[in-house]
C-alpha cells in the first residue's frame, strides 16, 4: 500500500469515526433539532448573536439566502446548504446535554464502538493476517477521553485514527492493558462504524 493509500484510507475511516459520533451524539437529544430550513436558519442566527453575517459566512451563502429563508421567501435549500444547515444545527443543539454525556463517557462509561473493518496483529514475531471481523467493543473511559479530546482538537486523520485503533487494541485484544503488551494492530479498510455513549 503506498503513502497515498495510507493517507486516503486514514481520511475515509477519520470520516467514519466523526459521523459515528455525530449520530451517536444525535441520540442524546432530548428534543428533536428544528427541521425545517426557516426554523434552522432562526435557531442558528440566535447562535451567532442574531448576525445574519456571520451567518451567511459560517454557511457559506450570501447574506441575502440567509435573510431570503428568514423571511420564509425561500424554502428549500440546495442539497450542499441542507447538510450545512444540519450539521450546524445538529452540531449546536442541546449543548448541555452533549457535554454531560461526553464527561460521563470520558470519566466513568467509556464508549462502544461497534464496527466492520479489518483487523490483524503482530506480536513477538508472529503475525495474525489481517481479516474482516464485525465487532461491538466496550472502550475505557481513559480511551473514550481521548478519542473525544481528539475530535475536540480537529485532530489529523492518523491521530483520530491512531487514537480509535489503540482503544480497540487495548480492549479486545490487551483485554484493558493487560498481556500482549507488544502487539501492533492494524484497524484499517473500516466498512462501517458507529458509537454509543
Amino acid at each position: 500500500m503506498t503513502d497515498e493509500d495510507k493517507a486516503q484510507q486514514a481520511a475515509r475511516t477519520r470520516t467514519k469515526i466523526l459521523e459515528g459520533l455525530a449520530r451517536a451524539e444525535r441520540t442524546l437529544f432530548t428534543r428533536p433539532a428544528p427541521k425545517s430550513a426557516r426554523a434552522q436558519m432562526k435557531f442558528l442566527r440566535t447562535r451567532e448573536k442574531g448576525s445574519t453575517k456571520s451567518l451567511a459566512e459560517r454557511l457559506g451563502v450570501s447574506r441575502k439566502t440567509v435573510q431570503r429563508y428568514l423571511s420564509g421567501a425561500s424554502t428549500k435549500p440546495t442539497k450542499r446548504l441542507r447538510a450545512a444547515l444540519v450539521q450546524e444545527t445538529e452540531s449546536e443543539w442541546q449543548p448541555q446535554v452533549r457535554t454531560q454525556a461526553r464527561q460521563r463517557a470520558a470519566t466513568s462509561s467509556g464508549l462502544v464502538i461497534k464496527f466492520r473493518a479489518s483487523l490483524g496483529f503482530t506480536a513477538n514475531g508472529s503475525s495474525d493476517d489481517a481479516r474482516i471481523r464485525d465487532l461491538s467493543i466496550a472502550v475505557s473511559p481513559s480511551h473514550a477521553a481521548r478519542i473525544l479530546a481528539a475530535q475536540e482538537d480537529g485532530a489529523t486523520n492518523t491521530e483520530l485514527h491512531k487514537a480509535v485503533a489503540e482503544a480497540i487494541t487495548d480492549a479486545y485484544f490487551r483485554q484493558g492493558g493487560g498481556g500482549r503488551a507488544g502487539l501492533e494492530v492494524e484497524f484499517r479498510d473500516v466498512q462501517w462504524l458507529q458509537i454509543e455513549f
